[in-house]
């Protein structure tokens, strides 16, 4: 099946057994949603939503990644997103968009971006400390022409505009959050980001705000959460447990734009193609114990709900959200989670905030892997305070605070600023917040 994992790799297995946990953040956050929606509507949203996996799962299963949407930067920059891809792309929670930067401007860009972090290695953090592949660099010459590339703000753009808010208090005009950038060197095994879900782990149940997003779920009518109604969650705190795997800015979607080319084993990302039933399945787990009979564990109507202790599987108040085969077994990850197609130089990888991917943990090629994590972010209120703030610091030469890192960025060889930045680019940059 294309896109399939070959073989499972050594991510870790989220123990279900937190009985001897004390944490009163996850106790409260418990107790919390069972008193505001009650047993019995959170059993039967937790019956509904493992019956309609049955169904998601076998899909995926049927297409591999022929079910994750393709489209054509050169199309959608001039046209937008047809019908069908925006129906698409809402039920899958992700897309691929091909040649956003012209395939020789980003070997240029490549070539410039190995170069700036070979000049500046010995000042530049990177992890992991044994084999460094994603470098915690924001403010290069590279990341920045990326970024503030026409098609790209263009594409940005479209991408938040999948978002509605009736509110009206939100644009679908786009604002650069700094990330970093990953160069995998062939041959060396990544372990570090097995399938998880960023965007705030606890904070989906212990945050007020937050955890209104997913009412729908709780109140026992999965089938009506929209993961597309930014009308709440513009105002969501998702790191409301401070640390650096939390973004504190909403990303309409997180994207990855390749610098070089990659495929399945070869340092690629993989996704898991389904965003709403999956997210409603991780939300509602916490509260179900499994059978006692393995044999019995896809039989939903055999968990027994559980309504003390901090059982979360796989959340840990300070990293992403992580599952596993043995903590969600519904979502058949091992079938399930499918490697993007064939990427190139210039093409762009989407997904939602609250969708489930993957590293690719091999790199079998024989070139580095290199990408720039370039999110899409709207306009909200709460962005704008961070990108204006964000701006400020780089300017002054500080790193932006979601990082924690601590370089002089306008030290380092290669240095350019924003000089050359467009009007249109200033903006998105934060210079007329």
């Amino acid at each position: 099946m294309p896109g399939r994992i070959h073989e499972w790799p050594a991510w870790p297995e989220y123990n279900t057994d937190n009985s001897t946990c004390q944490d009163q953040d996850f106790i409260n956050a418990k107790k919390a949603i069972i008193e505001e929606f009650g047993p019995e509507n959170l059993q039967k949203a937790w019956i509904r939503v493992c019956q309609d996996l049955s169904s998601v799962t076998d899909e995926i299963i049927r297409l591999g990644n022929e079910i994750i949407p393709i489209c054509s930067a050169e199309y959608i920059v001039e046209n937008g997103f047809s019908s069908d891809e925006q129906e698409w792309i809402k039920r899958t929670g992700c897309a691929i968009v091909r040649g956003v930067i012209p395939r020789k401007e980003a070997d240029m860009l490549y070539t410039e971006m190995h170069q700036y972090i070979s000049d500046n290695r010995d000042r530049i953090k990177a992890w992991p400390a044994e084999t460094p592949s994603m470098y915690e660099i924001y403010d290069s010459p590279a990341q920045n022409a990326i970024r503030s590339h026409p098609n790209h703000l263009r594409l940005q753009k479209l991408l938040n505009g999948l978002w509605h808010d009736k509110s009206g208090e939100t644009s679908s005009d786009p604002l650069i959050y700094y990330d970093g950038v990953r160069d995998r060197p062939p041959k060396q095994v990544f372990l570090g980001l097995g399938p998880h879900i960023d965007a705030g782990s606890l904070s989906r149940w212990a945050a007020p705000t937050y955890r209104k997003v997913y009412q729908s779920i709780f109140c026992g009518h999965p089938e009506n959460h929209d993961a597309w109604d930014l009308e709440v969650r513009k105002d969501a705190v998702q790191d409301l447990f401070k640390a650096p795997s939390h973004s504190s800015v909403f990303r309409a979607f997180q994207g990855w734009t390749a610098l070089t080319p990659s495929k399945a084993r070869e340092a690629s990302i993989l996704l898991y193609p389904n965003v709403a039933t999956t997210i409603a399945y991780l939300l509602l787990r916490p509260f179900f114990n499994p059978p006692k009979d393995e044999a019995d564990i896809m039989d939903a109507t055999k968990w027994t709900f559980n309504e003390s202790g901090c059982c979360f599987p796989g959340t840990e108040k300070e990293e992403s959200q992580y599952l596993s085969r043995s903590s969600h077994p519904h979502l058949r990850l091992e079938e399930c989670m499918m490697h993007v197609p064939d990427i190139q130089a210039g093409d762009t990888v989407w997904w939602h905030s609250d969708l489930c991917h993957a590293v690719d943990p091999e790199h079998g090629g024989a070139q580095n892997a290199s990408v720039a994590f370039i999110a899409a972010v709207p306009t909200t209120e709460m962005t704008k305070t961070y990108i204006k703030q964000q701006l400020l610091d780089g300017l002054a030469g500080r790193q932006p605070s979601d990082s924690q890192g601590k370089v002089n960025e306008t030290l380092l060889k290669g240095y350019q600023g924003h000089g050359s930045l467009s009007e249109d680019a200033r903006r998105a940059f934060g210079y007329y917040i």
